[in-house]
């Protein structure tokens, strides 16, 4: 069948076929092609359900859609894109919701690179209002059933079974240094001989950081995505995601895990819930807590403590300055290290809390 133009699909109730300029990465899992069949309604909407949409609006600010290969495109308007709905709680982005209801017509926004679309509902004020977009259809399957990155995702585990250590990096929130605590931790182990296999187990879809992830050696990546989920707002028990990837990664016979929790401790990513799991929590040999400034440092080790739980190390932007490193050391009694002035010393210090031999 040809594909048809966004009017015809709109004056039609049934399935057809639609061509889309872009795909969002937070589609990957499926491997979408650009031809899509399309249904005006269907049901209760899910997150992870695959939108198509035209773009109607610009941001000066954030107009740029990540493609499954990684690759940055620019959004214009007039673009036919497919995403996937979700949600979002980004204190420094954009916060949304997946409406109770999705049909042809409806306008929605574009709320992350990855090509998660919702209802927007607020965003930081250093940000534009969310790109605006409107509805085409949802992508359905032959049989009409709608597509969700669910129907091809890694089962869940209530149990974990033998691992390779894992070094846990969490942080104050969203851009305190996590990512490049965790790649220089994957880089320098990699110079040492080691297996390393890395995870991203919270935030929203984007394949950025497992691709900078294997960039910097990771011998193989996975992250929330591939359990089916655009993000991890309203996850009830994360811990089960973070077993059915930790059992992907084992797979690949790796030296150590590294695994990154994103945005922050406290906040709307169920990043709380890896913590309350007894399994997870005796299998993490080293903890890593990211931090911008002293009160968002001690916060976490406080925090931490709290639950029982001790935090090895704290790097990120606190330590920028050695400063930093010197006053967290001396006050806080916490081990500190900076992964962009000290890559070696950082290593160092994770691996020491490992049984792991370089």
């Amino acid at each position: 069948m040809p594909a048809l133009n966004v009017r015809t699909v709109f004056e039609m109730n049934e399935m057809n076929q639609i061509e889309v300029d872009k795909i969002g990465s937070a589609t990957s899992p499926l491997n979408l092609s650009r031809t899509l069949s399309v249904v005006d309604a269907n049901g209760a909407p899910r997150a992870g359900d695959v939108v198509v949409v035209r773009v109607l609006t610009d941001n000066a600010t954030y107009n740029m859609l990540e493609l499954p290969t990684g690759r940055l495109a620019k959004v214009n308007p007039g673009d036919v894109v497919a995403g996937v709905l979700g949600r979002r709680r980004a204190l420094k982005g954009f916060v949304g919701d997946v409406p109770e209801t999705v049909k042809a017509g409806d306008e929605l926004h574009l709320l992350n690179l990855g090509g998660v679309i919702g209802s927007c509902t607020g965003h930081h004020s250093s940000l534009n209002d969310a790109i605006k977009v409107k509805v085409i259809g949802l992508a359905a399957n032959g049989g009409g059933s709608i597509r969700n990155i669910a129907d091809v995702a890694l089962p869940l585990r209530k149990t974990l079974g033998p691992s390779a250590p894992l070094i846990v990096v969490a942080g104050a929130c969203m851009n305190s240094g996590k990512t490049y605590a965790a790649t220089e931790i994957i880089q320098q182990a990699t110079r040492n001989g080691l297996r390393v296999a890395a995870a991203k187990l919270s935030g929203i879809a984007c394949l950025r950081d497992t691709l900078n992830m294997a960039d910097h050696g990771a011998i193989a990546t996975a992250s929330f995505l591939d359990c089916g989920l655009p993000s991890t707002v309203g996850a009830e028990n994360l811990a089960l995601v973070a077993k059915a990837i930790i059992a992907r990664l084992n797979e690949s016979a790796p030296d150590l895990i590294v695994i990154e929790l994103g945005d922050g401790i406290l906040g709307g990513y169920s990043v709380e819930s890896v913590f309350e799991d007894d399994e997870l929590r005796d299998a993490m040999t080293a903890l890593i807590f990211c931090a911008s400034d002293y009160v968002a440092a001690w916060g976490g080790i406080e925090l931490f403590r709290r639950r029982g739980i001790t935090v090895d190390l704290i790097a990120g932007s606190v330590t920028d300055a050695k400063m930093g490193e010197d006053y967290i050391q001396e006050e806080f009694g916490v081990p500190a290290a900076n992964a962009r002035r000290n890559g070696a010393k950082l290593f160092e210090l994770v691996i020491a809390k490992t049984r792991v031999t370089v």
